[in-house]
């Protein structure tokens, strides 16, 4: 028995042939340039020569440009904040979001309208960087990692998802739960978190991935550039055409044993760097994105 609902159409030979063909070519079209992307950063410099810039087929594969990155201190320090900064904020970000968006779940919490519509007004109005700017550096935040984070702890689209998320859970649950003798984090904890694994994982994704990709702070708030994160060295050194330091402290020189990487392939092993924990993450929490993402932004 065909699952197709009644009132669909058979599809017609040419939509059979067609919709593969389609998706084929737009799988080629995102996975061809990361390909590019990465044979580079693994040729060797008589490869990329032969080339002439980028390497589309593989010839004398080497790992020296990556060696000679994480043998320095620029890149692996500028990685290590990043790694700490994407996993401190997402998990304090994910914690105010979770706690705003179950309090104006709740019709009869204090001060649920004007609050919600605060909210919603950030969406026509943001406050711009000089305001920005001015609040972050009164708060003497300039030069530190909470710069980093604070400026960017909430969105209000999250929020939204999410309460809208929340919403949808049975209020019998909650009011069961009351009449039990349950307090309001006694049920966030035990019965709305459990309920709504697909929508946190989803907005905490999303937070990770803004906190990884984000550069745009640190070039406003952090002035030391040995605190920058990976994605400011990324900008510095692919973007404006600045070269790293070499040597101590910066990116080394030549390892023994291997012959020194050309520096397209060193700048396409940074763009690798920055791509590879985020295509690592995302397949663990795909299979949420339909449950967490629709459903949260339909219901409520």
């Amino acid at each position: 028995m065909s699952a197709r609902a009644v009132w669909e159409e058979e599809p017609t030979p040419v939509g059979r042939f067609g919709k593969p063909v389609v998706l084929a070519l737009i799988a080629l079209a995102v996975a061809f340039p990361l390909y590019v992307v990465v044979v580079t950063s693994l040729s060797s410099t008589e490869a990329v020569t032969r080339a002439g810039g980028l390497v589309v087929v593989p010839r004398e594969l080497t790992v020296a440009a990556y060696v000679q990155l994480l043998s320095g201190g620029v890149v692996t320090k500028a990685l290590l904040i990043s790694v700490g900064i994407t996993a401190i904020g997402t998990a304090f970000s994910l914690g105010i979001t979770v706690l705003a968006a179950y309090g104006l779940s709740r019709p009869g919490s204090l001060f649920h309208r004007p609050l919600l519509f605060i909210v919603l007004l950030t969406f026509l109005f943001g406050p711009g960087i000089i305001p920005s700017y001015l609040v972050v550096n009164a708060l003497g935040l300039i030069d530190h990692y909470a710069s980093l984070i604070l400026p960017a702890a909430i969105s209000a689209f999250n929020l939204i998802v999410m309460r809208s998320f929340f919403m949808g859970i049975p209020t019998e649950l909650i009011d069961s739960a009351r009449i039990d003798g349950a307090g309001e984090f006694a049920i966030l904890r035990r019965i709305v978190l459990p309920l709504s694994k697909a929508v946190v994982a989803v907005v905490g994704l999303f937070y990770a991935v803004g906190y990884w990709n984000a550069f745009f702070n640190a070039l406003l708030y952090i002035n030391d550039n040995s605190k920058w994160p990976l994605q400011m060295v990324l900008r510095t050194y692919i973007v404006q055409q600045q070269p790293l330091p070499t040597g101590a402290g910066g990116v080394a020189t030549g390892i023994a044993g291997l012959s020194p990487a050309p520096g397209l392939a060193i700048k396409m092993a940074i763009v690798v760097i920055a791509i590879v924990p985020v295509l690592l993450v995302y397949p663990f929490i795909q299979r949420h994105f339909q449950k967490g993402v629709i459903i949260g932004a339909v219901k409520g």
